[in-house]
């Protein structure tokens, strides 16, 4: 009887039926999700395609994203607080975990308000606006591609978790100004890694939501709506208003990638040698000197710090507040060619040193007239303007004298230093270098900071020019921007040339006479040398120092080339390097190493100590630039305009009997000579057996 009452319910026509619905049910269920497999790969793999280029320093610190070319930064680098999800999903989305990627209520809604205003009224789902970013069709919302995203939205759901599903939307929704996800939108507005941001500031980005373009982040609208936005999301609004104030300065790009954007980096991920924290230090130390300098016209700077002896960039600073919209603030200065100024001094010495020369040299700081390629009279002058008579190379390094550069460079040979600018460092100039001729020793040579900075490596590296490193795992260095590519390292100069430079570079006390006694430049340590630099009419004030650890180098200026008020290298980049160095001998990089002397002499003969290389002839050496003219002014080819009652000054190195045009004037160092004719004049000078004689010509002053 049981059987009998089993079989004839189970064979019943509705339980028939019912079994056929819950198998056709079944059948659909899993060929829905069979067929929606692929297209919810191809999201994902859209998703994981966009992945951005994480930027991170020398200790792991994340500091940018780099976005594909969409712009969608989608990767979950750092965890985005789960507060922000909370927050947004009240928002946007306060039924995400109970729909399917559509929700019902919010469909109709969005379909009156498109009966009664004739346009689409915003009622997405998370899902939904994540399939709109991931098939690009955010400003397309036409039926057609409805249609084609509510198929992409189920398959979404069907074969990802909600977690993953508010992740990956955390990671692409777009917050204005270019940004893209959570982590760089976080950087770029607040200037913080995501785990960082505040309550305030996690509101801010769900504001920009909707309507990015006009209420990102800083803007007035943005402002204007987080009332709403704390009340939708049931946050606190008075504590918000008042932990929180909203000026749109605040909100402008963070600075931490500003100069890195200069260089396109091809490296994924970016592991870099930079340290973040420090260059942020830097900045801050840039920022107070410059704003102090305001008076002296002193509004941009940057400044470089590579890591030696493995030439690793540690910061590199090119503007003081990148956040600011005025005077060039935008620009990265320390990749931008500027006049060096007395930057070239060292090098110029060391190739005298190679071919001869030794700081204990005797060299005539006078007045001398070379001709230049245009064809007129060069009469080289010192910064203050003053001839200090006979000097050594040495005491001409130290106190940077402008006329026995020029004299030192007339002796090593320009084919000579153009060779080794361009041939042993690698330097590729503005112009070609022949145009720069003996100016070159008063700092017409164009090069920017970091390429400056690159070359002077060589220094506390005794002679070696290693490759930059700014990317760890790249094999190929880092190239400056003014210098040719090369691999591996390369030795420029032997290091006991080297040496000799770093002795003066590193001397404070010969260089009183120009410098003081105290100053910027005079810091509590003894491991360290420098030298400064400052360009025509006070455009540029450059310092570039180092110790066997860490070289700092500093550039001020403004970007539209005005000048500054009388802002030495000593005053003006000076200041900054003493703050920089004081960082640095603090930090972990210093590591107390000195300075080595070990292939050098010491030369009593002079009645001081001088310092040459062990088999140096002295004599000759010390005598090597010294020249056996006697007449010192003027000089042979000189125009001098007549005008009445015209004196011209005639100078010896000694008493001499002086003749014009074969005539006798007078005996004596310095006379006058009253010129009544235009035309050559022949002037000879007499002494002994020596004899001397120039010809000038004289042209009427009208």
């Amino acid at each position: 009887m049981q059987r009998l009452l089993f079989k004839s319910f189970a064979s019943s026509p509705r339980r028939i039926r019912w079994r056929g619905a819950l198998l056709l049910g079944f059948v659909s269920l899993l060929a829905t999700y069979l067929a929606t497999i692929s297209f919810a790969r191809e999201l994902r793999l859209e998703y994981d395609s966009l992945r951005p280029t994480a930027w991170r320093d020398r200790n792991g610190t994340l500091f940018s994203l780099s976005p594909r070319p969409s712009g969608i930064a989608s990767s979950a680098v750092n965890g985005v607080p789960e507060r922000f999800g909370q927050l947004l999903l009240k928002k946007e989305d306060r039924y995400f975990y109970y729909h399917p990627g559509i929700n019902p209520v919010s469909k109709v809604r969005s379909l009156i308000g498109r009966l009664k205003n004739g346009s689409m009224v915003g009622g997405s789902t998370i899902t939904e606006q994540l399939v709109k970013v991931l098939l690009r069709n955010e400003n397309d919302r036409t039926i057609k591609n409805k249609l084609v995203e509510l198929f992409y939205v189920l398959a979404l759901e069907l074969h990802a978790s909600k977690r993953e599903i508010l992740t990956m939307y955390e990671h692409s929704a777009y917050f204005g100004n270019n940004q893209r996800g959570v982590a760089e939108a976080a950087l770029h507005f607040f200037g913080k890694q995501t785990s960082d941001i505040t309550e305030p500031e996690m509101l801010q980005l769900i504001a920009a939501l909707g309507s990015p373009s006009l209420r990102f982040p800083g803007s007035a609208r943005n402002a204007a709506l987080l009332p709403l936005v704390a009340a939708a999301t049931e946050s606190d609004i008075a504590y918000i208003a008042s932990s929180s104030p909203f000026f749109l300065s605040r909100m402008l790009p963070s600075p931490k990638r500003f100069e890195l954007k200069t260089f396109n980096l091809a490296c994924g991920p970016c592991d870099l040698t930079i340290d973040a924290a420090l260059t942020e230090k830097i900045r801050d130390v840039l920022l107070r000197r410059i704003s102090a300098m305001a008076q002296a016209n002193a509004h941009n700077g940057a400044v470089v710090v590579i890591k030696i002896p493995e030439n690793e960039l540690l910061a590199i600073v090119g503007s003081p507040n990148p956040r600011s919209t005025e005077r060039g603030s935008q620009i990265n200065m320390a990749v931008k060619p500027r006049p060096i100024g007395s930057i070239a001094k060292p090098f110029i010495y060391l190739n005298a040193f190679m071919k001869g020369a030794r700081p204990y040299t005797l060299v005539d700081d006078r007045e001398y007239s070379y001709r230049i390629g245009t064809g007129f009279a060069f009469y080289p002058k010192n910064f203050d303007g003053v001839f200090r008579g006979t000097v050594t190379l040495h005491s001409a390094l130290s106190n940077s004298l402008n006329v026995p550069a020029v004299k030192t460079l007339e002796y090593v040979g320009l084919s000579r230093f153009y060779d080794f600018l361009e041939d042993a460092l690698g330097f590729t100039p503005l112009a070609p270098l022949p145009n720069y001729e003996l100016g070159i020793a008063l700092g017409a040579l164009e090069m920017d900071l970091l390429t400056l900075s690159h070359f002077f490596t060589i220094f506390p590296t005794e002679g070696i020019l290693r490759p930059l490193t700014l990317e760890k795992s790249r094999v190929e260095g880092f190239r400056a921007p003014m210098e040719k590519e090369f691999s591996g390292d390369k030795r420029v100069a032997p290091a006991p040339f080297v040496q000799l430079v770093n002795k003066i570079l590193s001397d404070r006390e010969t260089a009183v006479d120009q410098f003081g006694l105290r100053s910027a430049l005079t810091l509590p340590y003894k491991n360290y040398a420098l030298k400064t630099g400052t360009s025509r009419d006070y455009h540029d004030s450059w310092t570039i120092g180092f110790t066997p650890d860490f070289l700092v180098g500093v550039w001020l200026g403004n970007s539209d080339n005005t000048p500054m008020r009388e802002l030495t290298g000593q005053g003006g980049a000076g200041a900054v390097f003493e703050d920089v160095m004081t960082l640095l001998y603090a930090s972990e990089y210093n590591r107390n190493t000195p300075l080595s002397f070990d292939k050098l002499a010491e030369f009593t003969e002079s009645g001081g100590i001088e310092y040459g290389l062990p088999g140096d002839d002295y004599d000759t050496a010390r005598a090597l630039l010294l020249q056996a003219a006697l007449i010192l002014s003027p000089h042979d080819g000189d125009v001098i305009m007549l005008s009445n009652d015209a004196i011209i000054p005639l100078k010896s190195k000694e008493s001499v009997d002086w003749f014009v045009d074969g005539v006798f004037l007078a005996r004596g160092q310095e006379i006058g000579l009253r010129a009544k004719r235009t035309g050559k004049m022949r002037i000879e000078a007499v002494n002994g057996a020596q004899t001397e004689s120039i010809t000038v010509s004289i042209i009427p002053a009208n």
